[in-house]
């Protein structure tokens, strides 16, 4: 959740809570990530063999603090429960919605 006073993580936290309250059994899964200084990224090569280096793609302008996998009808229920994430209520970061690709 990057920097922020120990209020302003309380509130987030507390925000969380309530997005997971609403959605109920639509949450499938859902994990905080720790900050992209803790990542390692994997680079593809011509020798098929990926080089790991520490921390994001250096082109990453964004990075993913989080996500959560929940069950929606169809997109405009989708949209609907994200607009209940406190994430939404400050101009720094913002919410991605994407189906996943189910095999068959």
């Amino acid at each position: 959740m990057g920097s922020g006073s120990a209020q302003e993580r309380a509130e987030v936290e507390a925000g969380h809570a309530a997005f997971n309250a609403a959605a109920g059994a639509a949450v499938i899964s859902g994990h905080e990530l720790l900050p992209t200084a803790t990542a390692t990224s994997l680079r593809g090569s011509v020798s098929g063999r990926p080089t790991p280096t520490d921390g994001p793609f250096r082109e990453s302008k964004e990075a993913l603090g989080g996500y959560y996998v929940v069950e929606a009808p169809d997109l405009d229920a989708a949209v609907k429960l994200a607009e209940r994430l406190p994430d939404l209520r400050v101009a720094h970061s913002g919410v991605e919605i994407r189906p996943i690709n189910e095999p068959g």
